[in-house]
């Protein structure tokens, strides 16, 4: 798997900060790293408000995970279509029990024979899918770079150590947004790379060379202020949604906590408003691209030069694997029960015929990682290629999943 140059700059960089002294503490320790939560295979449903009673609380926290399924089934499918809820259609328990992937609870209160609480319904995508009427691929952004930033008692901070900010952003389920983010763990040379003053340089150059490293074609900045008004009181959190090495301000809005038990709900809500304001962003085409963050490979002169005009034009397009300079970038899911599943995958995948680069943009370990593939070709051609190397392909575009001797 071909690395891009970045790797020896850092590597020279961090020699000289090391020795300075000024950047050992954004390298040291171990309170850092928050890897985002797989939500690829399931829809989501949140803030189910349910206030059930029973004869015990077990009997009534039962009936208020119940009530939540059915609830989150009729908003899932007006959702989707577009019609009110009244028209879903009715399933019975046991059919929900079979689509529910999982509850989240948000906030509950169990008291002896009550349940109040605030529930989020996971739905399976491919269980789910059928009777919504989708399918499991959706329309995509462009592979946008995170780089969660907070400002609290006068400090920036990003992946520099473990904060809120990044907590609520590796919770988010990106499931159902069209915004592709690559959510970087904020472990390893993450704090380095990624933090407040990189968000403030808006020079091309060394921003080329870090979405080059990630996988990514831009950055998204998501910035919260947050102001605590007293010790364990209400506090205030400022929300803006920046884009783009020029740090562009898409919009801005504020919420409030009533204490520090609401902050860390008060911040999921401005991470779900912000992906709001993204996604209207790339519907209204304010979130295309930066061009001149394309890192431009130089052309393989020696290879041209050694074919006459003769012989290249009889080549076969089997041959050539392509239309000349026509690539495409990939998303593919597999499965990784542990870190050995995740290397042995980007080795297999980089050693397909015509892959350039593999990199694993969203880890999962125990679940379903996906790797950011460029290929020379188009997609069913790589599709083809990986078949041809004994995966299981399924999907189409450019979102693929793949898996060995033709399991799921």
């Amino acid at each position: 798997m071909k690395r891009p140059r970045l790797i020896a700059y850092l590597a020279a960089i961090a020699a000289i900060c090391l020795v300075a002294g000024g950047s050992r503490a954004q390298l040291e320790g171990s309170d850092r790293g928050v890897p985002p939560i797989d939500s690829a295979s399931t829809f989501e449903v949140s803030g189910i408000e349910i206030d059930t009673t029973g004869p015990s609380a077990e009997k009534a926290r039962e009936d208020g995970w119940k009530e939540a399924q059915r609830r989150g089934w009729k908003a899932l499918w007006a959702k989707t279509n577009g019609r009110p809820a009244a028209e879903a259609p009715n399933l019975d328990d046991a059919a929900l029990n079979a689509m529910v992937a999982g509850i989240v609870v948000e906030q509950e209160q169990i008291g002896p024979r009550r349940y109040i609480a605030t529930l989020g319904v996971l739905f399976d995508r491919a269980r789910t899918g059928e009777l919504l009427g989708v399918g499991g691929v959706v329309r995509r952004s462009a592979p946008l770079l995170v780089v969660p930033v907070m400002l609290t008692g006068g400090t920036f901070t990003s992946f520099e150590y473990k904060n809120e900010w990044q907590k609520a952003w590796a919770r988010f389920r990106t499931g159902n947004t069209p915004i592709d983010y690559v959510r970087p763990t904020g472990s390893g040379i993450d704090p380095l790379l990624l933090n407040q003053m990189q968000t403030r340089r808006p020079g091309r150059a060394w921003w080329r060379l870090i979405l080059d490293q990630y996988g990514a074609a831009d950055v998204v900045v998501p910035e919260v202020r947050l102001q605590r008004l007293a010790p364990g009181g209400p506090a205030i959190g400022t929300f803006t949604a920046r884009f783009g090495p020029d740090n562009r301000v898409l919009g801005q809005f504020t919420l409030r906590a009533e204490n520090s038990a609401g902050i860390a709900r008060m911040l999921d809500e401005g991470v779900r408003r912000l992906d709001e304001v993204y996604a209207q962003a790339l519907a209204g085409g304010a979130l295309r691209p930066d061009p001149t963050l394309i890192v431009q490979r130089p052309p393989e002169v020696e290879a041209i030069e050694e074919q006459t005009p003769a012989a290249a034009a009889t080549l076969p397009t089997a041959a050539t694997g392509q239309a000349a300079g026509t690539s495409v970038t990939v998303s593919i899911q597999v499965a990784t029960p542990d870190a050995a599943a995740v290397s042995r995958a980007e080795l297999a995948v980089s050693k397909v015929p015509g892959v350039t680069s593999a990199i694993t943009t969203s880890l999962a370990l125990g679940g379903t990682s996906v790797m950011r593939v460029t290929y020379a070709g188009d997609a069913a051609a790589l599709a083809g290629a990986l078949q041809a190397q004994g995966w299981s392909v399924s999907g189409s575009g450019s979102s693929l999943r793949i898996a060995r001797g033709g399991g799921d």
